[in-house]
């Protein structure tokens, strides 16, 4: 284990933590939260020179293998949570640091569950604090530092792969500090254009920022007691687009970019993401119809909501925990199947749904012609045994982590749809659930106990569970 490169990068993410601290500051300057805006700003020193400490010694060997790169990835997520909960403890919006925690966690996971029951009592600062964790943690933030600090080939892809979201992770050009730059600046500036809209729409400033890096991130995280509902049809549609486009593989806008627009359009994994959307807004739309709404209104909601949900965005502009049983159920459904890999979205991932499919298809025809040679393909090309065995093997422990979960949030005795959506939703990073936890509810009536287990889930959802399976695994620090 090369604990001192470990330990190098570490401290490069927290000097970057804080300087992500600064903009909270120089909000609450701004709105005149002078106690509020002074914690960020000791803060933002405080982490410089933790970070420097951590990078006083460096090994002489930089190469970083698959293990290494699932530790660091593991104990930096954990490392900036840690620190990032403090703000709210240290200006006692959130006084018990657990309940910081787990409201820091759910944000730079992108999750977006909350313990909070009254949100607009939070200042401009944590605020603005609470939905920046969510453009941090949407891309990642090594996935950053390899964007602008220059590594050693083979670490670099090792700490790519285990940070990005989906079953395989490649290069878009030659090298990796090129490819991690470019997926920022199509991060930042779809961003900047969902803010400009947001503005032309007549949202404030303040809002439009927040709100737009809830979506960029597929957070979720208001900033109002009603998340999105007191806002415009206009300013709904805008995000409802972007969680939309948000939950697609960034590959496909590299495409669009160096104009391969026929290839763009040819990936597997994007068409059935719009086909599992468009299916879902049309069977979820008729449902309501059916059960008395209104027709433009219904296809609105639906199309705003089954976006969140399926991006893992988890902002609201109805409480369809009221909704028949089919389209709770529906709902349901789409939050395990989540986003595309490659996206800022949580999930199991259309990818891999794809590829499980692939596989009983397969498995069929063998029985039917064992002779036959079958060969699984994405994208007109062969899937890799490697990759298709990651699937698997991701697939049971997901399992197995959802179970011992719900199990052990059900000793606070809530029902069984809370506890149930309650895993499926901190796991797949979406935020909201059935019941208790739906989009009105919240989490504060967990015990600590049950809010520890549901903040393990949403590290492990965001980062894909292997790499937090490695760092808790004796093995791993064996020599």
């Amino acid at each position: 284990m090369n604990y001192l490169m470990i330990f190098h990068i570490l401290g490069w993410v927290i000097q970057l933590e804080g300087i992500f601290f600064l903009p909270p500051a120089i909000t609450g300057f701004c709105y005149g939260e002078i106690t509020d805006a002074l914690i960020y700003l000791a803060l933002g020193v405080g982490c410089m020179v933790l970070g420097r400490l951590f990078r006083l010694r460096k090994s002489s060997n930089s190469i970083f293998y698959a293990k290494e790169g699932f530790v660091v990835v593991a104990l930096s997520w954990i490392v900036i949570s840690i620190i990032g909960a403090l703000p709210f403890v240290l200006t006692k919006d959130i006084p018990r640091y657990p309940d910081a925690l787990f409201e820091i966690i759910s944000g730079f996971t992108t999750t977006g569950s909350s313990i909070l029951t009254d949100v607009e009592a939070l200042s401009h600062a944590n605020l603005l604090w609470r939905s920046f964790s969510h453009w941090i943690g949407g891309m990642g933030v090594l996935v950053f530092i390899l964007a602008i600090l220059p590594m050693t080939g083979g670490s670099t892809m090792n700490l790519m792969k285990a940070e990005s979201p989906g079953p395989s992770v490649g290069k878009l050009v030659p090298k990796i500090q090129q490819t991690a730059f470019l997926l920022y600046a199509i991060y930042l500036a779809m961003t900047v254009v969902e803010t400009i809209l947001l503005l032309i729409g007549g949202m404030p400033l303040f809002d439009s920022i927040c709100h737009a890096f809830g979506t960029a991130g597929t957070g979720g995280f208001g900033i109002k007691g009603d998340s999105i509902a007191g806002y415009s049809v206009y300013l709904q549609n805008v995000i409802t687009i972007f969680m939309f486009l948000f939950g697609v593989n960034f590959t496909f806008y590299y495409y669009i970019l160096i104009r391969k627009v026929k290839d763009a359009f040819l990936m597997d994994e994007v068409r059935w993401y719009f086909l599992i959307y468009f299916a879902a807004v049309t069977l979820l739309t008729t449902t309501l119809v059916i059960h008395g709404g209104a027709v433009a209104e219904s296809i609105q909601t639906v199309a705003f909501q089954v976006a969140s949900i399926m991006t893992t965005t988890g902002y609201a502009t109805a409480d369809f925990n009221l909704w028949p049983e089919f389209a709770r159920a529906l709902m349901v459904c789409l939050m395990f199947i989540g986003a595309c890999a490659g996206s800022t979205g949580g999930g199991i991932k259309v990818s891999r749904i794809m590829i499980y499919l692939k596989q009983v298809k397969k498995e069929l025809m063998q029985q039917i012609h064992p002779k036959r040679i079958q060969v699984l393909k994405m994208d007109g090309k062969a899937l890799p045994h490697s990759v298709v065995h990651s699937c698997n093997t991701l697939l049971m422990t997901y399992i197995v982590i959802f179970i011992v979960s719900l199990l052990l949030i059900c000793l606070d005795g809530f029902d069984m749809t809370t506890n149930f959506t309650s895993i499926a939703a901190t796991l797949n990073n979406i935020g909201p659930g059935l019941n208790i936890v739906g989009p009105t509810g919240n989490f504060s009536e967990f015990s600590t106990l049950s809010k520890f287990v549901l903040m393990f889930d949403m590290l492990a959802g965001r980062l894909e569970i292997i790499p937090m399976m490695v760092l808790f695994h004796p093995a791993t620090w064996k020599k």
